[in-house]
């Protein structure tokens, strides 16, 4: 009881007054939803769409340079908004450089796991950046990105057509295309269920 209400009272405080960062994160466990509603109140990015997830372990350098469209869901990325280097380069140069950039990113775009986003790029809406991907320039609209550097392997559009045939063919397709609540922890407890026994059949 002590524990929730500590929760309860972390997340207001959190939430409401944008203090007690590390502590939300690691008491609270906020959702990318709940997070990203966290960023937006307090993580003076430039701006932050509807609907969007973020995790608490994306790591962006540089908030005031990122623009984050409407359903924007970002995994454990990164997101640079600065060369580094630059420090380096002017003290041993003696120069006085600046290496930064925007980070605009469109409607309807995933990041996945580990991927990092350079300075200076946009991402085009629809759009997707594979797991481990670096991405060095513009991603175009509906395209989908990976490797280092990133380079287009694939179409959303595509991607989306060869889900909707493996969903079909699923024994818990039924479930997927009734469901309303995607956070209905009932359902989800039967979708796992179900993909369990039908992964490990034998056992």
């Amino acid at each position: 009881m002590i524990m929730v209400m500590f929760r309860r009272m972390l997340r207001h405080f959190a939430l409401n007054e944008g203090i007690f960062k590390r502590a939300y994160v690691r008491f609270c466990r906020p959702d990318g939803t709940e997070y990203a509603e966290f960023l937006r109140r307090h993580g003076r990015f430039y701006s932050i769409g509807h609907s969007c997830r973020i995790n608490s372990g994306a790591n962006i350098t540089d908030p005031a340079y990122v623009r984050l469209g409407n359903n924007v869901s970002l995994s454990d990325c990164t997101l640079l908004g600065h060369d580094g280097a630059i420090a380096v380069l002017n003290q041993a140069y003696n120069v006085k450089l600046d290496a930064v950039g925007k980070i605009d990113i469109k409607d309807n775009v995933f990041i996945g796991h580990g991927a990092i986003v350079l300075p200076g790029v946009t991402i085009g809406p629809n759009s997707i950046v594979g797991a481990g991907a670096v991405v060095t320039k513009d991603v175009m609209a509906g395209d989908i990105v990976g490797g280092i550097p990133a380079r287009p392997i694939s179409r959303t559009d595509d991607l989306v057509r060869r889900l909707q045939e493996k969903t079909e063919l699923l024994p818990w397709a039924h479930i997927i295309k009734n469901r309303t609540d995607a956070f209905d922890s009932n359902v989800e407890r039967e979708l796992v269920a179900m993909r369990v026994k039908y992964f490990y059949p034998n056992n």
